[in-house]
């Protein structure tokens, strides 16, 4: 595995995270451990969750089951980066969040660190990412809570998720004139060669404030990951996002022409996403969310897989970037 500094931080991590979210809604407890200690074998050593993961009626099961493998000592807690979220209503799906019980109030705030950590068996979260922007609730009022929380202990770094690159730059302003906390120092974003708004304002702002990026569904739900070879080999179809995007007839087109120029580079279409975003300024390291042994075995490779130059330009060619901002939407 090879590391990197998480942003503008001392902490090292490696340049794939592991993701969980499928940890219970998609694999069994048993499966998730093996997984998490393939992964820690291979040197992964960032874990990324939410205190939502589990979804419908089992919202922080996913906590419980990394918290079950931490429990099984063998030096795992102390080996690993953890980070988990805050925000969403942790409520049965269907049922209205009690008052307080959700978003970036310093009562919730309070609240769901305290829960998160007695799912997760630990006494610290070492990165705590809010998983959304909160309208309502002041960055000021956040800060303090922040602030708290690190003399506590319980949390030592904080980043966001979703968060467009105003709010990166409001939630940093406002930490620096505060003093105490350092502010944000990562942003969990929605970022992949099919989906490159981030690269407009989000990552720059990202970069000029020393976050690190960490994107989210590199292969795009699938739709990266040779999904059009697999329909014709009679693999897994596509489903969800992917499956939407290949009814339209122009955008599968340039799903075989991303095929078909990775066959003819004897590259896998998933392991050249990855390793794609690996190439992209700012980023400390895509999310992976494996849920099989084997799964997770491809995205290491992507780690060593150099893409050539001719390789990304036609992948640039396929794919073209949004370009700067305000170039982009502007003279």
């Amino acid at each position: 595995m090879k590391y990197t500094q998480l942003g503008r931080t001392g902490l090292k991590v490696g340049r794939l995270v592991l993701g969980t979210m499928n940890f219970g809604p998609q694999t069994d407890e048993a499966d998730s451990h093996a997984i998490m200690d393939a992964a820690l074998d291979a040197g992964i050593n960032f874990f990324d969750t939410a205190n939502v993961y589990g979804w419908g009626e089992n919202k922080g099961r996913t906590e419980s089951i990394i918290g079950n493998w931490f429990a099984k000592g063998g030096d795992r807690r102390d080996k690993v980066v953890l980070a988990t979220k805050v925000y969403g209503n942790m409520a049965a799906d269907g049922e209205s969040a009690w008052p307080n019980h959700d978003k970036l109030s310093a009562l919730n705030i309070r609240r769901a660190v305290d829960a998160s950590l007695k799912r997760l068996q630990t006494d610290h979260i070492d990165v705590y990412q809010f998983h959304h922007i909160d309208r309502n609730t002041p960055f000021e009022e956040i800060w303090q809570a922040v602030d708290v929380l690190i003399q506590q202990g319980k949390i030592l770094y904080v980043g966001s998720s979703n968060f467009p690159g105003y709010k990166i730059a409001q939630a940093n302003e406002i930490a620096t004139r505060r003093g105490g906390t350092i502010g944000l120092v990562s942003e969990q974003c929605l970022y992949n060669l099919s989906e490159r708004r981030a690269e407009m304002e989000v990552i720059p702002a990202a970069q000029d404030y020393g976050l690190g990026v960490i994107p989210w569904s590199p292969l795009h739900g699938g739709l990266l990951g040779g999904v059009i070879k697999k329909e014709v080999q009679g693999g897994r179809r596509a489903s969800g996002r992917a499956a939407d995007t290949l009814a339209d007839p122009t955008a599968r087109a340039q799903i075989q022409a991303y095929e078909d120029l990775l066959d003819k580079h004897g590259v896998e279409p998933g392991e050249a996403a990855l390793a794609w975003l690996l190439t992209r300024p700012g980023v400390t390291g895509p999310i992976v969310g494996p849920r099989t042994p084997e799964q997770l075995e491809s995205a290491l490779r992507a780690v060593e897989l150099e893409l050539g130059e001719e390789l990304l330009a036609g992948l640039d060619e396929i794919f073209p970037g949004p370009g700067p901002s305000p170039e982009a939407f502007a003279w």
